[in-house]
């Protein structure tokens, strides 16, 4: 295990965190053998990830049963259920968070994905999920939608650590940044500790290429001249978004507005690469872990994505290489009539939907 490529990650300053979780894993000893030998360092929970993990396993019936028994209903029945995960798994991390102060050893739990265009409700939810985990390492995963800036600027000016999830587009990560730059700013205007508050921006990219490439492959079919400018960019275009985010990063969190915060304590909030599990076939299936290996950064990955790149991951600092290439790809995009930001906003759209399906989808099983 001495060359393990994860453990290897930690040396070039990147946690690799899992992108999953069920009760089997933390209690049967999975996830600390994961802590241990693959230098997992955190843990993300979605709701399609909680659909799978209760309908798909044994374990959570007996709970289910007395809970239905004891008059509970179906959503009252998940979070129960959710929450014990997300508080087991963050009682199982709590060493790392305190061995690495507070950088690492984390796990997440999204609001109801329904709330993604209700501000004042996804604050108030957010509130009554950080009261009730009541640990110090968790994220409440809240949507970088236009209604959830706001939340997240309010809940970090109260101490809430947050995680932004379905962040698809540059000029919305801007935004993202802003508002946990405002929050950290608002709580140290009451006089107020900043130095324990921590969030991550979740960039979800695989899901670029997944719907960019077929409308680059049509360009391919048809020949011409677009053709080979498509042939250039496809399977480009998530990485290249990615390394520009990184650079949108170091531009925001080394500007003088954030260091003033720095000197009294406030964290960076890192870029977390989401949806790092390869979408197309024909792509290395550690394509999204290789790519995007850089300073003050997180990967979450699937199980089966971390068990591919312990087996044949090649570490190196890839985030910052050919980064004017990547800028190429996307000023590019124009001319083959792509516009990133309707892209972009298309996947934010069918993200929320893909959270609100599989999130129904429980509810009905547990209703039954």
């Amino acid at each position: 295990m001495k060359n393990n490529p994860l453990k290897q990650l930690g040396t070039l300053g990147q946690s690799i965190w899992l992108d999953y979780i069920r009760r089997d894993l933390i209690a049967g000893g999975g996830l600390q053998q994961l802590i241990e030998e693959d230098g997992l360092r955190g843990m993300t929970s979605n709701p399609s990830i909680f659909e799978k993990a209760i309908v798909d396993s044994p374990d959570y019936d007996e709970e289910i049963r007395t809970l239905a028994l004891e008059g509970k209903g179906a959503q009252a029945i998940y979070e129960t259920l959710s929450q014990r995960d997300v508080q087991s798994a963050a009682d199982q991390f709590l060493p790392l968070y305190h061995s690495t102060d507070g950088k690492d050893g984390y796990v997440s739990l999204e609001v109801n994905p329904h709330l993604a265009h209700d501000t004042n409700a996804t604050t108030e939810e957010a509130r009554r999920l950080w009261a009730a985990l009541n640990r110090p390492n968790v994220f409440i995963k809240v949507p970088a939608t236009a209604d959830g800036l706001p939340a997240i600027r309010q809940l970090i000016s109260e101490g809430i650590s947050v995680n932004v999830t379905l962040l698809f587009g540059l000029p919305r990560y801007r935004q993202v940044a802003e508002a946990y730059i405002a929050g950290i700013e608002a709580r140290a205007a009451q006089g107020k500790p900043i130095k324990h508050i921590a969030s991550v921006a979740s960039f979800f990219v695989s899901r670029i290429d997944a719907l960019v490439d077929p409308l680059l492959e049509k360009l391919i079919a048809q020949g011409g001249t677009e053709a080979d400018l498509a042939k250039k960019v496809r399977g480009q275009v998530a990485v290249a978004s990615a390394k520009m985010a990184y650079q949108i990063y170091k531009e925001i969190f080394g500007g003088d507005r954030f260091s003033k915060l720095a000197a009294r304590g406030a964290r960076v909030q890192r870029l977390l690469w989401a949806s790092t599990s390869t979408k197309n076939p024909d792509y290395a299936d550690v394509k999204y872990i290789e790519a995007l290996i850089g300073p003050d950064t997180v990967n979450t990955a699937p199980m089966e994505t971390l068990d591919a790149y312990r087996d044949h991951g090649e570490p190196k600092p890839r985030l910052e290489q050919d980064v004017n290439e990547a800028r190429r790809v996307l000023e590019r995009l124009p001319e083959l009539d792509i516009d990133i930001d309707n892209v972009t906003q298309q996947l934010e759209d069918e993200g929320v939907e893909k959270f609100n399906k599989p999130f129904d989808k429980l509810m009905k099983i547990l209703a039954q």
